[in-house]
């Protein structure tokens, strides 16, 4: 390749065009930009609707006081421990080792909905378990599970404007109706949610309560085979309804002294009754329950036998996220369950942040 060429009229040579630096100018400040644009993302500067970790519990801890060192939903609770013993059914149907070994013992907690601490048992309407189970191989299974049949919204999005619709207003001291009749307006799983709040009978205790996944996940056998599911834990306890005068008549800690007393006689069961998703059923949306009828398969009997009160006891310091799962297990797509996940993460974050500060003295057992 010639080092000079002639112009076209046959004047002097000229030398290679230099290349001009306004490309890698501009793709330099592209870079920038881009890097500075996910900055402002990630800092919240920019986006400021999106449901973020963050910002969901900022807006859990607004709908009430402060309980510094408490979990910031589900505040008021029991530790429990136990065992889970899998069937040959469950086994069967996921290769996790908790369906493959004899007994996996059991570290858990029982509780009630809400934000406060100090609530009454008998007047909330959700309760909760949460459970950690260690197979002998070390991996674990993590659930957090609630006692309604389906999740109220579709999406994040919609949970953090159910969210926000319970912020109390400044003027009133209480949530403004207005905003939470535009919810239930808008999502009509919202309203389903309601109704069941206000017609599902009252049972007396954790112990004849049902719980349930609500999310959807995956079970992968020892072939390969993949199936969605959602579980729940189906009491062995005979079901009876307290009525309302007995929830009015009952006692601030009604739950927790029932459930003592009943442990005082023994162990108390509930089968874990896995539902198996049919052809078209929606595994993405929590809000969304599956029709009656599909395949269900009792994959083992979880068995509490201890209790102990949350401060101080081995539950507390731990986190129920929902996607801690083993080998066998793990999560659908559904963006509530991811959503989930990130929240607990950041609530643990801030408990242990407000412990490490020596501000969570009543929630770690300590008196002042």
């Amino acid at each position: 390749m010639p080092l000079f060429r002639f112009t076209r009229k046959g004047g002097l040579p000229r030398g290679p065009r230099p290349h001009s630096p306004l490309p890698w100018i501009a793709l330099i400040a592209l870079i920038l930009g881009l890097i500075a644009l996910a900055f402002a993302w990630l800092a919240g500067w920019i986006g400021r609707d999106r449901p973020t970790a963050q910002r969901f519990t900022d807006t859990i801890e607004a709908t009430g006081p402060a309980h510094p060192g408490f979990r910031r939903a589900h505040s008021k609770g029991v530790c429990v421990a136990g065992w889970f013993e899998p069937t040959p059914q469950g086994a069967a149907l996921s290769r996790a080792q908790v369906f493959n070994q004899p007994r996996v013992p059991v570290l858990g907690r029982l509780s009630i909905g809400g934000g406060d601490p100090h609530g009454a048992d008998a007047q909330a309407r959700v309760r909760s378990i949460a459970l950690q189970l260690v197979s002998d191989n070390g991996q674990e299974w993590r659930m957090a599970m609630n006692s309604f049949p389906f999740f109220a919204v579709p999406s994040p999005e919609a949970f953090l404007e159910q969210t926000r619709a319970q912020l109390p207003d400044p003027a009133t001291g209480k949530p403004d109706p207005a905003k939470m009749a535009a919810v239930l307006e808008k999502y009509p799983s919202a309203r389903a949610f309601q109704q069941w709040a206000k017609t599902a009978p009252w049972t007396p205790s954790w112990a004849n309560t049902q719980f349930n996944s609500v999310n959807s996940f995956w079970f992968t056998a020892a072939d390969g085979t993949r199936q969605a599911v959602r579980w729940s834990w189906e009491p062995q306890a005979a079901p009876v309804t307290l009525d309302e005068a007995a929830r009015a008549a009952a006692g601030l800690d009604h739950l927790a002294d029932e459930f003592a007393t009943r442990l005082a006689s023994g162990p108390v069961r509930w089968n874990l009754v896995v539902t198996l998703a049919g052809p078209g059923d929606v595994v993405e949306d929590p809000s969304t329950p599956w029709p009656a009828g599909r395949t269900r398969v009792q994959a083992g009997v979880l068995s509490l036998e201890h209790m102990q009160p949350q401060a101080g006891g081995a539950c507390n310091d731990l986190n129920f996220d929902p996607l801690i799962l083993p080998d066998g297990i793990s999560g659908s797509d559904d963006a509530v369950l991811a959503a989930r996940s990130a929240v607990y993460s950041h609530s643990f974050n801030r408990r242990e942040r407000e412990t490490a500060r020596g501000a969570s003295g009543e929630a770690a057992g300590v008196s002042r």
